[in-house]
């Protein structure tokens, strides 16, 4: 009898397209969900016919309390090699094996620029209205050349927004509570002596930190609040570290000119989240990690590492 396994949040329905499950074909029935299931007690149901779930990135979390509720799972494998919403401890006790795969950071860093460049130039705007015989040309771009990006974070995925950056002739500057003059000269920017600094004097903010204690709420009312009125915040890194109340508030207010968000509280957003229609908001469904390069590697190699547990010899355990 074939094991049974189920990919999770197959929203475009492409995950036994990208890549070979037939080498698995023999041992592994393999089905996916293009439907996000958004609770525990859905999960637990949907899930306890599976011996395998594939999960993307860290849209589904796996405390040990859903982990108890399925004695049937034996394998768990996660996109990428880093994932805070699974609980090892419970899966080392359940005996379920945890696998993870690479992952680009290139996709993330082009959506910024993506997000960046569509706020700076009203690409939304103009196109809804020519496409609608509306006014030709409604508004006035903001120029990128000679003004200051301000990154907060510079590790991988912040340190290829600055080099765009300094190509489109930006003065890039950085913070994290850990960055140094040494780190910020490697890549060619400016180390800003504070956050505070840093929000007050750039125009454009791009959020680039991991999502932990010291980084939740990093941004709130008051740090909205020293940005320019001119300024635009884009987050494509972890929502949660961005006050959503205080943004939507500095958005309906205007006291800063746009916002570019990738990433929301609540994934997929409820019908009618006034997120779905504050002003002068361009937001993406959290398509930071979604590429065909990067989905095929997802899928390829939890196919690999499906066909290497099965082989008694996992591979890419996590933690790592």
């Amino acid at each position: 009898m074939r094991l049974r396994c189920v990919v999770l949040d197959d929203f475009q329905g492409v995950a036994t397209e990208l890549a070979d499950w037939s080498v698995v074909g023999e041992r592994v029935e393999v089905v996916s969900l293009r439907e996000h299931l958004g609770d525990e007690d859905a999960l637990a149901a949907a899930l306890a016919g599976y011996d395998i779930v594939v999960t993307l990135r860290e849209r589904v979390p796996f405390p040990g309390s859903l982990i108890a509720r399925l004695p049937r799972l034996k394998l768990l494998v996660a996109s990428g090699m880093r994932n805070s919403v699974i609980d090892y401890a419970a899966c080392e006790a359940h005996g379920v094996t945890v696998c993870g795969t690479a992952s680009s950071s290139t996709p993330p860093v082009e959506l910024t620029w993506a997000l960046l460049l569509g706020l700076a130039r009203g690409i939304v705007q103009e196109n809804t209205a020519l496409r609608g015989d509306g006014p030709w040309q409604s508004t006035v771009g903001a120029d990128l050349h000679g003004r200051r990006l301000g990154l907060l974070g510079l590790g991988k995925i912040g340190s290829r927004v600055a080099q765009v950056g300094l190509a489109f002739g930006m003065r890039v500057s950085a913070w994290s509570r850990h960055l140094t003059e040494e780190r910020a000269a490697e890549v060619g920017v400016e180390l800003a002596r504070s956050k505070e600094e840093l929000l007050a004097s750039s125009d454009f903010v791009s959020v680039h930190l991991a999502l932990g204690d010291r980084t939740r709420g990093l941004l709130g009312a008051a740090e909205l609040a020293l940005m320019k009125p001119t300024a635009y915040l884009v987050n494509t890194s972890r929502a949660a570290i961005v006050d959503q109340d205080a943004l939507l508030a500095a958005l309906h207010e205007g006291r800063i000119a746009g916002a570019g968000i990738d990433v929301f509280d609540i994934e997929p957003l409820p019908a009618g989240h006034p997120m779905r229609t504050a002003p002068r908001l361009l937001a993406t469904p959290h398509l930071g990690y979604v590429s065909h390069a990067n989905y095929t590697t997802y899928y390829g190699q939890a196919v690999e590492d499906i066909r290497a547990w099965l082989d008694g010899s996992p591979v890419r355990r996590l933690p790592g």
